[in-house]
C-alpha cells in the first residue's frame, strides 16, 4: 500500500480496501472483521463476499465505523451493546457516524446530539439536557467586565467627591 499525503483525503475516501487491509488499518484481526461482516455488524459497502474465495471490499466510511466499534470494545462495551449502539446510530444520525459524540460511562453509551444526551443502549431513552458552557463563560465574562466598569466609575466619582469636599473644607 502506498503512502498517502495529508492533502489526498479525497483519494482515501474514494478508494476501496481489502479485508486484510481494512483489518490492519483499524487494528483488529481478520477473523474479527470476518465475524462482524458475517453477523451484519459492518457489511462492506463496496463489494460483499458472495461465496468461498470472493473478496470483500471496504470503503473509507466502513473503516470509520470499524474503528469506532473497536474503540467501543476497547472501552469495555460488550459486543451486544455495540450492536445496539450502531443500530441506533444508523437510524438516528444522518451525518458521519465518526462525527457523533459518544460518552461512555460504565456499560452505558450516551450519544451527545446538540443539546441532548441519549442513552443508545436503552433504545434512545433521553438522559439529560446538555448545558452549553460557552454561553455561561461569555455571560460571566460580560458580568466581570461590567463590574470593573461600575467599580471604575464609582472610584472616579468618589475621587471627584473627595476633591470637592477638600476644596470646600479649604475655603
Amino acid at each position: 500500500m502506498r503512502s498517502e499525503g495529508a492533502g489526498s483525503m479525497s483519494s482515501l475516501s474514494a478508494r476501496t480496501y481489502s479485508g486484510t487491509q481494512a483489518a490492519a488499518i483499524v487494528g483488529i484481526t481478520y477473523r474479527q472483521l470476518d465475524y462482524w461482516a458475517r453477523t451484519d455488524l459492518v457489511r462492506p459497502s463496496a463489494t460483499d463476499a458472495t461465496g468461498s474465495g470472493s473478496r470483500r471490499e471496504y470503503v473509507y466510511r466502513d473503516l470509520l465505523e470499524l474503528k469506532v466499534i473497536k474503540n467501543l470494545l476497547d472501552a469495555g462495551i460488550k459486543l451486544e451493546a455495540v450492536r445496539q449502539v450502531f443500530d441506533y446510530l444508523r437510524r438516528h444520525v444522518s451525518s458521519d457516524i465518526a462525527a457523533a459524540h459518544i460518552v461512555i460511562s460504565g456499560v452505558s453509551v450516551v450519544l451527545c446530539d446538540g443539546e441532548h444526551l441519549t442513552d443508545v443502549v436503552r433504545n434512545g431513552q433521553g438522559v439529560l439536557n446538555v448545558l452549553p458552557l460557552s454561553n455561561v463563560k461569555a455571560e460571566l465574562d460580560d458580568q466581570i467586565v461590567e463590574l470593573k466598569r461600575v467599580e471604575r466609575m464609582r472610584a472616579t466619582t468618589e475621587q471627584r467627591d473627595a476633591r470637592s469636599s477638600r476644596r470646600i473644607a479649604v475655603r
